[in-house]
Order: structure tokens, then C-alpha cells, then sequence
């Protein structure tokens, strides 16, 4: 009987470390964007990409039926949101790594962009998720698409006018 209570509570964790295996690239790589961190330097990214985990991990029993990628994406983005907005701190005082091209954008910018054109989240579940309109979700993302499309130009080289030698 012991035996069965044991196999019964191995089956949920490797259903996790399966799915930790199978989604945890995309997941970071998502983190990441967000975070606009450099791909190999992204240590917020990856304490991002833990507590979406853990947080995954903490309801698995309770999932019936519930896209497990959803939930940790959803916490992942929520999470990002509340550090990045939060008034005294958090996600967005770092600074974003200058090579990145997301790095121009506002956090708000960053999130509403990666879940819309990179997760393929709809406008609608986008704007329900952050408890904005769907208008409101529709203009910030179409410009954040305008400044990466077009980013500002560099301010003109100033050139020196021509060199007066005394006599």
C-alpha cells in the first residue's frame, strides 16, 4: 500500500520535470525579453523564470485540465509587472543591457510587446491579464512596434570648424 502512495506522489513531479525540461528554454527566453537582459547575462531573468516555477510547481495538484505553460507564463508576466511598475524598486530599476533592442522600450511596452508578438497571446487575454482596455493594449503595442521599426536617430556628429592658426 505504501508502495502505491509513493508511485502516486513520484507520477506528479516527473510530470513537472517534464514539463520544467520541455518548456524552461522558451520560458527564460521569454524572461529575458522582458527583462531585456543580455541572453547570457540574465540573472533577472532567471530569479523571473524560478518563481514562475515554483509557483507552477506549488498548484500542479490542482491543475486539472489548465495549460501548465499558460500558468507559468501568466505568473511570469504578472510578476514582471508588479516589479517593473512597482513605485520604489524592483524589476524596473535595473537597467536594461544597452545592446538590447527591446532596451528603448518601457517596461509596459516590453511586456505588452513580448506577450503579444513573440508569445502569441491575443489583445484581449493581453489587456484581461494586466487589467487594462483592449484599446489601451492595442496602441501601447503598436508603439513600441513603431520605435523599434524606427528607432530615434542619433544626434549629428559635430563638426569643427576650420582651425584658425595665429600669425
Amino acid at each position: 500500500m505504501r508502495e502505491r502512495r509513493v508511485s502516486r506522489g513520484a507520477r506528479p513531479s516527473r510530470d513537472f520535470e517534464a514539463f520544467v525540461a520541455g518548456a524552461a528554454g522558451r520560458l527564460l527566453h521569454t524572461a529575458t525579453l522582458l527583462t531585456a537582459e543580455a541572453p547570457h547575462d540574465n540573472p533577472r531573468a532567471r530569479v523571473l523564470l524560478t518563481h514562475a516555477f515554483a509557483h507552477t510547481y506549488a498548484c500542479w495538484d490542482r491543475m486539472r485540465g489548465e495549460d501548465p505553460y499558460d500558468r507559468a507564463r501568466r505568473h511570469l508576466a504578472v510578476r514582471f509587472a508588479r516589479g517593473a511598475w512597482h513605485r520604489y524598486g524592483g524589476l524596473g530599476r535595473a537597467r536594461p543591457h544597452p545592446g538590447s533592442a527591446l532596451a528603448r522600450l518601457t517596461p509596459q511596452q516590453r511586456l505588452i510587446l513580448v506577450l503579444r508578438l513573440h508569445e502569441g497571446v491575443g489583445e484581449e487575454q493581453t489587456a484581461a491579464l494586466l487589467g487594462l482596455p483592449t484599446d489601451r493594449v492595442h496602441a501601447i503595442c503598436d508603439r513600441a512596434t513603431a520605435t523599434l521599426l524606427h528607432p530615434p536617430r542619433e544626434p549629428a556628429p559635430t563638426v569643427a570648424g576650420p582651425k584658425v592658426v595665429p600669425s
